[in-house]
């Protein structure tokens, strides 16, 4: 059984920063791309960022380019994403995602539970 759990999320000043986390369980982590997804109240999930099997590719929606990077650690069984100058725009349910497939898609197959963050002006 695959299991993502997500952790780091919380309550942040505008500017300010967060690195959330994101542990797999149950399969060959290293074989598939992972993506963090946003969901704030009222709009459609978004696609933050996402990362292939061994790393080496990765994307950033244009809304956090420069400010969130995502990264893995496949000894670690973990996806992070790093935010920085956080702003009140980036308020919202964070989820961790697992494609599939060793390179970057738009199929994500297993979610994990979701995370909040909450940026204060």
């Amino acid at each position: 059984q695959v299991q993502l759990v997500e952790s780091g999320g919380g309550l942040v000043q505008a500017g300010g920063s967060l690195r959330l986390s994101c542990v797999v369980s149950g399969r060959t982590f290293s074989s598939y791309a992972m993506g963090w997804f946003r969901q704030a109240p009222g709009k459609e999930r978004e696609r933050v960022a996402a990362i292939s099997g061994g790393g080496g590719s990765t994307s950033h929606a244009d809304s956090v380019k420069g400010r969130f990077t995502i990264s893995r650690d496949n000894a670690k069984n973990t996806v992070y994403l790093q935010m920085n100058n956080l702003k009140p725009e980036d308020t919202a349910v964070y989820y961790c995602a697992a494609s599939r497939i060793y390179y970057i898609g738009t199929d994500y197959y297993y979610w994990g539970q979701g995370t909040q963050v909450t940026v204060s002006s």
